[in-house]
């Protein structure tokens, strides 16, 4: 059978697939558990098989997805105590980071960053656009962790960040009445930041992570 002529292949689509995929699961449409056939993936996105199979490796890879010869490819689904892991090396990264932010007084630097984001969430609120309180709720914190100005630190965050959104999405849209628990935590944290307090900001940021561990 012949291929469609929409259908595109080669990197741009392994690219695709790979981003389609990924995308799904991490906002939890794909939960855990959830086979995918391959062959109707291919007449969804319109790329051909190879570059379905090459997205499914990376996926793999990155442990999102577990390759199985019966069933092929089954979305990974985060243990609990992956999860505890996540958050827990979340707070270690972002609480150092704030200490050095304080310590090194680089608040000014990202602080008006900060504030922009709130106003961005307070709108996603308003409005309940999960999608977007999310992508800035990453952002937020990614902020603080880039101010520090401690490479290692930004790498691991970009190492945890599909994790952590993962769990994100699964708790905003378990509870969407974390969207504005966790606006008013943020505006805790910038408020201690703002007021040079590493010690508030590490005590308000261990109870935004506990509501998490709660809610999984």
């Amino acid at each position: 059978m012949s291929t469609p002529s929409t259908t595109i292949t080669g990197p741009a689509a392994s690219e695709r697939a790979y981003d389609h995929v990924k995308r799904a699961i991490i906002r939890g449409d794909l939960p855990g558990g959830t086979a995918i056939s391959e062959n109707a993936l291919c007449l969804e996105i319109g790329v051909s098989r190879t570059p379905v199979h090459e997205a499914f490796l990376r996926l793999a890879a990155e442990d999102l997805l577990t390759l199985e010869s019966r069933k092929g490819a089954v979305v990974r689904p985060m243990s609990p105590s992956e999860a505890a892991d996540v958050l827990e090396m979340r707070e270690a990264i972002e609480s150092t980071a704030a200490t050095r932010v304080v310590t090194d007084g680089r608040v000014s630097d990202v602080a008006p960053r900060l504030q922009a984001m709130l106003a961005e969430q307070e709108q996603a609120v308003t409005t309940a656009d999960v999608d977007r309180f999310i992508e800035v709720d990453a952002e937020f914190h990614g902020a603080v962790i880039e101010a520090s100005r401690n490479a290692i630190a930004v790498m691991f965050a970009r190492t945890l960040r599909d994790r952590q959104q993962r769990l994100r999405h699964h708790l905003m849209r378990l509870q969407p009445s974390q969207l504005q628990a966790s606006l008013d935590d943020h505006r805790a944290l910038a408020a201690a930041l703002d007021a040079g307090d590493a010690a508030r900001y590490a005590e308000v940021l261990g109870a935004h992570v506990a509501s998490h561990r709660g809610a999984l």
